[in-house]
């Protein structure tokens, strides 16, 4: 397996091009498991801005928590145990960080609402505050994947 800094670097070089968090994040480690860039891009972009911009849970952690099932997963329904370590950990260390997982928590606007999606452009806060969590989720997975 290539160095897990790539995956890291992949995900902020997509984020900055424009992918939401989500795609950024899944689409950097899934071909790793067998899904093509296209597939991964597919699969999670309705999950930016805290699922379909309605605030909710973080795309970064979205995707994060897609790539461990994908990693660590199991298709064993009551084999579940592990694999919910992993993602409370994971969700465990993010919000260590950011104090939150949820969207608008994080940024500070419901983007669900058109008069603060506008705000929140204006002021440009997911271009200056959401690579911090891209790139904190893309670490922490990282680790957790080693």
């Amino acid at each position: 397996m290539t160095d897990m800094k790539e995956p890291i670097d992949i995900a902020i070089e997509r984020f900055n091009g424009h992918y939401s968090c989500s795609q950024s994040i899944f689409s950097a480690f899934a071909p790793r498991y067998g899904l093509s860039d296209d597939q991964a891009l597919r699969i999670a972009s309705p999950l930016g801005g805290g699922i379909a911009r309605q605030g909710h849970v973080c795309g970064a952690v979205s995707g994060a928590m897609m790539v461990l099932g994908l990693a660590r997963g199991t298709a064993d329904p009551q084999d579940k145990d592990e694999i919910y370590r992993l993602g409370a950990e994971f969700v465990a260390r993010f919000e260590a960080l950011h104090t939150s997982i949820r969207c608008r928590e994080l940024i500070g606007y419901d983007l669900s609402l058109p008069e603060q999606a506008s705000a929140a452009r204006d002021a440009g806060v997911t271009r200056r505050l959401c690579p911090a969590f891209v790139r904190s989720a893309a670490e922490i997975l990282a680790d957790l994947l080693r």
